[in-house]
């Protein structure tokens, strides 16, 4: 008999555990191999869990409601297209089950085991991996959910008065935020209730070194959303993990202005492609990845991951003023058409909130573009665990000296751009970080305007 235990998938690099939601399939069917099976929450995103390969579940592991550990067993599945009978007798005295842990494939959330008998007993294959049940409530909330409503001061009272439109009548992300926005629409303003205490004698009270501020009658004390509480700890947390420092460099992308403007009305019509500068940088950027490796890498500790892969993430502005960074898997494979093809998918998806922790997580560099807001250039922080991030400055057109054959040095108006690069200094040191940002816009610079897609 083959069987597969099934692990809780990975759900991004931050995430340690998830809840289990609801099991889209029963115990005894067929499930085919990336047909969903089971309903997932973790405190960032709700997401459906496919199957890895096709088979029959013999047993679930873990109940709806248990908070398993990422990595953790939560079914077991058949792959010999057997039916199997669910209620086997418990295994007589004396047998022993075999396991082996082996790699199937590339997959990493699936394992083999091997048994002597046709019994499997179920604290032989999981032990206990129950780590937290959900409070026994009348109504279930995904992790998410309650994280929201924590952070938002919802009370418990409010959240069970909330009509939910998921899966018998669960809350969903959608309808709490959905429920923030008529809340927030009345206007309700917070005051303050810091202590009247001196800023001073405040701060030493509270053993903090900065004085806390004080809000006036007059002033509007606005709660930090869900998101914007994750970027502000991410931010401070990247500054105290990575020594930051930056390195700029002025790139001529005359050449690439003039052919995006013969050639975006064909890309828009003949394609259906919106073109913008942005898959233009990418793949400069790819290029100067592939001469520099050492730039694609990830610091653990004192050791250094070289990254094979080079996953470029684009951080993409949202409607309510926050970030998110859709990554573009393996960039250097794509052609521009493809790459523009997932800038605009990517940017419309996350202003859509419809983007998958898949689509998010996995990046090996980062790049922004400071320049779609007018700003010239920027130091941006880079993005854990990767090691550097690139801001494009705006276009601008300026007097620059330029050599020709003909007439020597010259003054013309030509387009201008800034790159600002922001590295590690715990791995990079300025030779390479500004030899590699020197890379991007020779790349750029050298742009033939004559070439096809």
């Amino acid at each position: 008999m083959a069987l597969i235990e099934i692990l809780m998938p990975q759900m991004g690099e931050s995430v340690m555990e998830a809840t289990i939601i609801s099991w889209l399939k029963k115990e005894g069917e067929k499930v085919e191999a990336e047909e969903p099976f089971l309903e997932v929450a973790t405190d960032k995103v709700d997401t459906e869990v496919p199957a890895v390969q096709e088979g029959i579940i013999k047993e679930f592991l873990a109940n709806e409601g248990d908070i398993v550990k990422i990595g953790s067993p939560i079914a077991i599945l058949s792959t010999d297209g057997a039916e199997m009978d669910i209620a086997q007798k418990p295994r007589e005295n004396g047998a022993s089950v075999e396991k082996k842990e082996v790699q199937v494939g590339k997959k990493q959330s699936e394992r083999i085991i091997i048994e002597k008998d046709s019994t499997i007993k179920e604290k032989e294959v999981l032990g206990d991996i129950k780590l937290a049940t959900a409070t026994a409530t009348d109504r279930f909330y995904s992790p998410l959910v309650k994280n929201i409503a924590k952070e938002e001061h919802i009370s418990k009272e409010e959240l069970d008065a909330l009509e939910g439109t998921g899966k018998e009548g669960r809350v969903t992300k959608n309808d709490i935020i959905n429920h923030l926005k008529k809340r927030k629409s009345r206007g309700v303003q917070f005051k303050s209730n810091i202590s009247s205490l001196s800023p001073i004698r405040s701060a030493v009270e509270k053993g903090t070194s900065v004085p806390a501020p004080i809000a006036n009658e007059e002033d509007e004390v606005i709660e930090m959303g869900r998101v914007r509480r994750i970027i502000a700890d991410r931010m401070v947390e990247s500054r105290n993990v990575s020594a930051h420092v930056h390195s700029f460099v002025e790139a001529d992308v005359t050449n690439i202005v003039n052919w995006r403007n013969k050639v975006r009305d064909y890309f828009l019509n003949e394609l259906g492609v919106k073109l913008t500068f942005t898959p233009i940088f990418i793949e400069a950027l790819a290029k100067a990845l592939q001469d520099y490796p050492m730039m694609n890498i990830s610091v653990d500790g004192y050791k250094i991951i070289k990254r094979k892969r080079i996953n470029i993430g684009i951080a993409v502005a949202l409607p309510e003023g926050n970030l998110i960074v859709p990554v573009i898997k393996n960039a250097d494979q794509l052609n521009l058409v493809g790459l523009a093809r997932q800038v605009n998918d990517f940017a419309a998806r996350a202003r859509a909130n419809q983007l998958s922790i898949e689509e998010i997580s996995g990046s090996t560099y980062t790049l922004t573009n400071v320049g779609s807001f007018g700003s010239t250039m920027g130091t941006p922080i880079i993005l854990q665990p990767n090691v550097a991030i690139l801001a494009i400055g705006a276009i601008e057109k300026k007097p620059t000296v330029i050599e020709t054959e003909e007439y020597g040095d010259v003054i013309a108006i030509r387009q201008i751009m800034t790159l600002s690069h922001s590295y590690d200094h715990r791995v990079i040191d300025g030779a390479l970080g500004s030899m590699f940002v020197k890379r991007v816009g020779d790349y750029l610079e050298k742009f033939d305007d004559s070439r096809t897609f």
